[in-house]
């Protein structure tokens, strides 16, 4: 693999598109609109095709007005259904989007043969023809296509942090923005012109269709890993610069090793942002599939080692500390209220993991509580009976019931609830049965 100048600019242009697009995306994102870039980046297709015709070329200022005009008269034509024709959300973006896409790519047909432009350009891009495309800026020849998206993302910066309460504020509560004096309406609409103007800046570099991932992953991705605006639009961003880089390394890598030329810039752009994606669905901290799996597991754990604790607890209950007594794990499954019945392999990894953990000690088969183990076992049937009493002189449950009620909330109370709970009930000492509390 040989890199050149070209390539850094190829680079530089889709990182700059996809950091432009991930900065207006991640309030779309946020405001459960993603599928408004999709709508936009679609309809203002039309603005496009009147630019072409009229001006004859691609690199007129027109071009921004006419896009940035269909863009914001897409926003306007979905209120307008959603509010007068009562139709959801989905559906009227979907009317209003794929009249203007159709009728934007009757014209672009209309003009390819005045211009020199063809509808899979505007729909796939052509991030590699961006440095072959140069104009002058400071005495200095730079490729088109990267002034282009760089205006684009510097509009996005200079807004959104010139607004970026005002744009909090709208987003997460626009009632209380009016409140407060915010007027959510014209921030929705200056959001829907900042995103019209950054997807038709992104066009030549990835192309209408692509530009929908790059307004769309870096925030999906950015909310699977956290919760703070600015930290979201921070990952949002490096998330699309790391897939321009990716990207390209990918499309000019990746094929040769199976005997294949290069491939599209933009299209493995759009590949790495899901696999991106994909890694953060699968392994982030809090909202991943690997963390919730693990809490869930470590919750089931949780609740096995409770159990076996207060069931050694209830065993040996009324015995004095300096007797240690020992008791099997057939002693345990035949409790009367054992859990562990038909269970036994669970009753056998609970008690390895409390050995583990030192709350339990084992000999010659019998099993035991050691001092740690005492008081974690009497917090745990502390809890359970605490619940028991409430249960009974509160909400006038019968006897027989109390046991499956209390057992399960003991598991989700930690030591502020149980000391509010012993506070509610003025600190009892036995429970409905008349056996002790612990203390």
């Amino acid at each position: 693999m040989i890199w050149t100048p070209l390539d850094t600019w190829i680079v530089a242009a889709a990182a700059v598109a996809g950091a432009a697009c991930a900065l207006s995306g991640s309030f779309l994102v946020l405001r459960k609109m993603s599928m408004m870039g999709d709508a936009i980046s679609h309809a203002v297709l039309p603005g496009i095709a009147v630019a072409f015709i009229l001006t004859a070329s691609r690199a007129s200022g027109a071009l921004f007005i006419g896009a940035a005009l269909v863009g914001i008269l897409t926003a306007v034509l979905v209120q307008i259904i959603r509010q007068y024709g009562r139709v959801d959300h989905g559906a009227s973006m979907g009317v209003v989007f794929t009249v203007l896409f159709a009728i934007g790519l009757l014209l672009i047909e209309r003009a390819a043969g005045q211009v020199d432009i063809h509808p899979e350009h505007v729909l796939f891009g052509s991030v590699e023809l961006v440095p072959l495309y140069t104009i002058r800026v400071l005495g200095a020849d730079l490729p088109r296509g990267v002034v282009v998206v760089t205006i684009a993302l510097v509009a996005n910066l200079v807004v959104f942090a010139a607004l970026f309460k005002e744009f909090r504020l709208a987003t997460f509560d626009p009632e209380l923005a009016t409140t407060l004096g915010v007027n959510a309406k014209f921030m929705h609409y200056l959001l829907m012109t900042l995103v019209a103007i950054t997807t038709v800046a992104s066009f030549e570099v990835v192309g209408s269709i692509l530009v929908v991932a790059m307004l769309v992953v870096p925030g999906a991705t950015a909310h699977l890993l956290t919760r703070r605006l600015l930290p979201f639009l921070t990952v949002a961003v490096v998330v699309a610069i790391s897939a321009a880089v990716l990207g390209h390394l990918a499309a000019i890598g990746v094929p040769p090793l199976f005997g294949f030329e290069d491939t599209s810039t933009a299209g493995s752009m759009a590949v790495v942002l899901g696999g991106l994606f994909f890694v953060a669905f699968l392994f982030a901290p809090e909202h991943g599939v690997v963390a919730k799996a693990s809490a869930r597991i470590g919750l089931r754990v949780s609740i096995l080692t409770q159990d076996v604790l207060g069931l050694l607890a209830r065993v040996t209950e009324g015995a004095a500390p300096t007797s240690t007594p020992r008791t099997t794990t057939d002693t345990l499954r035949e409790y009367r209220r054992s859990p562990f019945r038909r269970h036994r392999s669970g009753l056998r990894l609970g008690l390895t993991l409390l050995r583990l953990r030192g709350l339990v000690r084992q000999r010659d088969g019998r099993y035991a509580l050691t001092g740690a183990g005492r008081d974690a076992a009497s917090r745990i049937l502390r809890t359970h009976r605490l619940w028991e009493r409430f249960f009974f002189d509160e909400a006038g449950v019968d006897l027989s019931e109390l046991h499956h009620a209390a057992d399960y909330l003991e598991h989700y109370t930690d030591a502020d609830l149980q000391g509010a709970l012993s506070e509610e009930l003025s600190r009892p000492v036995t429970d409905p049965r008349g056996r002790r509390i612990p203390e």
